[in-house]
């Protein structure tokens, strides 16, 4: 069963068709809104039980209890409305519905809702419900309700800020002062109980009948974490009520509110308010739009010609979600779960250098630097999890918040259905190749744009603090005459305490690696020796000399499978098939605990496949579809992460029907029909595997050693692919069709290189080039 509508496709719009209280997570989740500021669950205006409202700020990181973990807290709510019709509260549960469609338009994140009700007294209602966030002007929500009635009726809204929200039970905020200012300014304050931070929330309202603005008294109302205004109208069958309620959110880590105190902040909110709420609905809506286009879609477009429209329309929510989840400050990253739901605390992985970073190193190497910058204000924290664990230089968490907060990931989860105790949650002590997936975000950024004032900053010192963790997390063993990486998680998050990953020895060596590269590069240098004194690089160049040719790194077996790890491939297999042909992931966990599954062979993801993909230069073809052919029928893509890799890979191997039905499969993660897949919020990480799918995989763009290579190998229902990147400072447009591929440098103020068949090509101006 599905309530989801793709027909519009072509017009940026994805809709739902019908309204079931069982499926709100779904649309809350894919038609959240937001500018990388703050996000917005796109719950509806009235309540129902299983509605999931949420307002996240980004940065506001808070721990509620000692016990428990740092998350981002869910800030009150000023978006929920009460409305009344002749004393009977509107619900879809009770009268009678006779029209209900709802929908998103991704070119600026505006929702529509059009309702046709009936009252249990008989009275149709008409109801529009819009709203967006602004991408103009971060602190404003907006949102604007039309009624009219087919005869006249008595109409009560009630509109406020409630601060009874939590955290799936978890109560962040502590209540502060509550106000009215000039009979219309709702203003309402909070502070996250462990870090202190303060949240000033102000809305007003206005309203309109038939387009005249009309002045009206409302009657203020203030309870336990509320503060509430109740209208009250007499309203003729020939007239439209429009209300447009303007809402500004600031908190005390805003940059341009850093010096002020709470009373400042509070008069500088009031101020704020006061002056945007001068302008409509559909003004503040046009400049939102208007913002869209400039930062996004004019700089970051991509046009698919498909007979398939789902296709573009799965590329641009992509995009959108990547905007609206991705903040643009130093001090913030983006969660697994973007700013769309509570899963994942928030919290900071991999995902971003691995599968989401990409996208903004080639479209807004701005946005990619300060991601990445984030990364090195939070180098403390990767320190103190290092010398926790007995080790030298920079570990980076699992899971990371706040820039101070270190290794943030929850110690127990789910239950074990053999022993009914919490699983322990071993990620956060053994998950470790994160280190590298993070060196190599910086590596990645810094060749394709040549950023050498990033590297000096803050990027050199990053790569040698990461080498000499690895440095000091390997283990000699006098039996092989190797240095290993013992009790491990790879990629694959079913197989624990496992040593060798193949994975992870290959990206610490990587990243050692690096580190000799740069010390060569460097030595002679002021900053080299501001560095050296700093980490001893002399004495630490001498051990990787060493250790670098002794790490034990998997090869091939005699059938060109590359070992996952050392025992993965000893372990008994059994029939995945209802596993693989699952409609909601991880049914496997019904019938085996995580503990067994380490014992068999069953993977959740990707884990050599993304190997193949960051180191594509060492491994020839044979090798990748053997170990393909070897895995991926073990693999359950339980993870979001898995389907985009194995897509882009597929692509590789030409077999174009599997890697275009594996992309689907990914957008279909979130902007498709399942009704239950995106509850706790989107998934940040396939979002951005979207992207890599479309331009790494379908149109070959990819970066090898450090190099740029376009290999097109278009799926044969589409025509061609147009998009914008940019690559050494320079923009370029290129379109690729299944004959040629056409770049036009649009900057042209530096000769570049890309390969096409293998062969380095000068691009200047416009060039066609065949292949």
């Amino acid at each position: 069963m599905t309530n989801m509508d793709y027909s519009r496709a072509n017009e940026w719009i994805i809709a739902e068709t019908a309204f079931a209280q069982q499926f709100q997570g779904k649309c809350e989740a894919i038609m959240s809104q937001g500018n990388g500021y703050m996000g917005l669950r796109n719950a509806l205006e009235e309540d129902y039980v299983g509605k999931k409202v949420g307002l996240f700020v980004s940065g506001t990181f808070n721990k509620c209890t000692p016990n428990e973990v740092t998350e981002l807290p869910n800030i009150a709510d000023p978006c929920s409305f009460t409305i009344s019709v002749n004393g009977h509260v509107f619900s879809l549960l009770t009268g009678t519905n006779q029209h209900y469609y709802r929908q998103i338009y991704l070119k600026n994140g505006e929702t529509e809702r059009t309702v046709k009700w009936i009252s249990p007294d008989g009275v149709a209602v008409d109801l529009k419900f819009n709203r967006f966030v602004s991408m103009d002007q971060k602190h404003i929500i907006a949102q604007k309700i039309s009624i009219s009635t087919d005869k006249p009726a008595t109409i009560k809204l009630i509109s406020g800020i409630n601060g009874q929200v939590t955290n799936t039970g978890a109560m962040h905020m502590t209540e502060g002062d509550k106000r009215l200012y000039e009979g219309r300014y709702m203003q309402y304050c909070q502070k996250t109980t462990q870090t202190a931070y303060d949240v000033v929330i102000n809305t007003i309202d206005n309203f309109f009948i038939n387009g005249n603005a009309v002045d009206v008294k409302g009657a203020i109302n203030m309870e336990r974490r509320r503060i509430f205004m109740e209208y009250f109208f007499e309203l003729q069958n020939d007239e439209n009520l429009v209300c447009e309620s303007i809402s500004t959110i600031h908190t005390s880590i805003d940059r341009e509110l850093l010096s002020k105190d709470l009373a400042e902040i509070k008069n500088y909110s009031l101020d704020y308010i006061k002056q945007i709420s001068k302008n409509t609905y559909n003004e503040l809506l046009a400049n939102s739009t208007k913002a869209w286009e400039a930062l996004v879609w004019n700089e970051n477009s991509v046009e698919i010609s498909s007979n398939n429209s789902f296709d573009q329309l799965a590329l641009r929510f992509a995009q959108y979600h990547l905007h609206v989840m991705c903040p643009v400050d130093n001090r913030m990253n983006i969660g697994a779960k973007g700013l769309s739901g509570e899963g994942y605390k928030g919290h900071t992985f991999w995902d971003t250098e691995i599968f989401i970073l990409p996208y903004f190193i080639y479209t807004a190497p701005h946005i990619a630097r300060s991601l990445l910058e984030y990364r090195y204000l939070s180098l403390s924290g990767a320190r103190a999890k290092a010398a926790a664990g007995g080790y030298k230089g920079a570990q980076y968490p699992w899971e990371s918040a706040g820039i101070d907060d270190g290794e943030v990931t929850p110690v127990w989860g789910d239950a074990d259905i053999i022993t009914g105790k919490p699983q322990k949650i071993w990620t956060g002590f053994i998950e470790i190749h994160v280190t590298a997936d993070v060196i190599y975000g910086v590596w990645e950024y810094y060749k394709a744009t040549g950023d050498e004032d990033f590297m000096q900053k803050y990027g050199y010192e990053m790569v040698f603090d990461t080498a000499i963790f690895w440095d000091s997390r390997l283990e000699w063993s006098d039996e092989t005459g190797q240095y290993h990486i013992n009790n491990v998680i790879g990629p694959d998050e079913y197989k624990e305490h496992v040593d060798d990953n193949a994975f992870t020895n290959y990206m610490a060596k990587w990243n050692m690696e690096l580190a000799v590269e740069y010390f060569k590069k460097l030595r002679g240098t002021e900053l080299f020796d501001r560095l050296n004194k700093q980490f001893d690089l002399y004495y630490y160049i001498n051990s990787w000399a060493q250790k670098i040719p002794l790490i034990h790194l998997p090869v091939p077996n005699e059938d060109d499978v590359l070992p996952q790890d050392n025992t993965y491939l000893t372990y008994p297999r059994i029939d995945l098939t209802k596993y693989k042909n699952q409609k909601n992931v991880a049914t496997i966990f019904k019938d085996y605990s995580l503990e067994q599954l380490n014992k068999i062979q069953v993977s959740k993801q990707a884990d050599v496949m993304v190997l193949f993909l960051l180191m594509e230069n060492l491994f020839p073809l044979s090798v990748k579809k053997a170990s393909w052919n070897y895995y991926e029928p073990l693999t359950l893509h339980d993870s979001s992460l898995s389907l985009s890799t194995h897509a882009i890979l597929a692509s590789d191997m030409d077999n174009k029907d599997l890697a275009y039905s594996l992309f689907t499969q990914a957008a279909e993660i979130d902007a498709g029909p399942n009704m239950k897949t995106s509850d706790a919020g989107i998934h940040s990480a396939s979002i951005g595997g979207i992207w890599q799918t479309v331009i790494y995989g379908f149109a070959g763009l990819r970066l090898i050693d450090g190099e740029l290579y376009i290999r097109p190998n278009l799926p044969e229902h589409w025509d061609n692919i147009a998009f914008s990147i940019y690559w050494k400072g320079q923009r370029l447009n290129i379109n690729v069709d299944h004959k040629q591929i056409s770049i036009k440098n649009l900057s042209n103020s530096e000769d570049i290189y890309i390969k096409i068949k293998d062969e380095n090509k000068l691009i200047r101006d416009e060039q066609v080039f065949e292949y």
